[in-house]
């Protein structure tokens, strides 16, 4: 999730909603979230500003200022971020009532081992040609891809839901959503061309 780091995890439900007894509230489970992403959010910013990290945010044509090991030793500070915000949110027992959609906004079973497995492959290739036609590029791209679209649909679905006044009738939504001030997902975070990422210039598109 490298460059949906900026925005692709940032999960804003703004609520008004009592919880049971003993249970965490809705509203403190978005304050404990949102705590956990702008946390790694801030984290992400800091390291795409060192120069160890630039590589995340490279286009194209500024592939050539760097080499695939650089992208390995910037997956490692990726790699932390990911797992501090995956362990963060394992400890916390949402509610009930919201239980699968936070089973769907946080998901890093594929994510950390398709990663894992490109910086590995980063630390051996010769240049970006190889490292772009590996098959560990091809899982990174198509995850990513996947994500960015299951990210529109979610969007999509909390824009319309909101539209009609209707989230009460979204079976992942609970009905003790009073009142939903603002639903973002940030899926701007996600390039607009997964399949082109990290793609040298002197190479084409499937």
């Amino acid at each position: 999730m490298t460059r949906a780091w900026a925005g692709g995890l940032a999960v804003i439900v703004v609520v008004v909603a009592c919880g049971g007894d003993g249970e965490m509230t809705l509203t403190e489970y978005v304050d404990e979230v949102n705590t956990i992403i702008d946390r790694a959010a801030g984290q992400y910013y800091d390291l795409v500003a060192k120069p160890e990290g630039q590589v995340l945010i490279a286009e194209r044509d500024r592939l050539t200022d760097f080499a695939p090991h650089d992208l390995q030793v910037a997956f490692a500070g990726v790699r932390e971020l990911e797992i501090g915000v995956r362990d963060a949110i394992d400890a916390i027992v949402p509610p009930e009532q919201i239980a699968d959609l936070h089973d769907r906004l946080f998901d890093f079973s594929l994510t950390i081992p398709i990663n894992d497995a490109l910086a590995a492959r980063a630390s051996t290739a010769s240049d970006w040609e190889e490292l772009s036609a590996s098959e560990e590029m091809a899982a990174y791209r198509a995850q990513l891809a996947d994500d960015k679209q299951r990210c529109d649909e979610l969007q999509t679905e909390l824009d319309d839901t909101a539209a009609r006044g209707a989230f009460a009738e979204t079976p992942w939504i609970p009905g003790e959503l009073k009142e939903v001030v603002d639903a973002a997902l940030g899926c701007v975070g996600f390039p607009e061309h997964p399949e082109d990422l990290y793609r040298p210039l002197s190479t084409s598109g499937a």
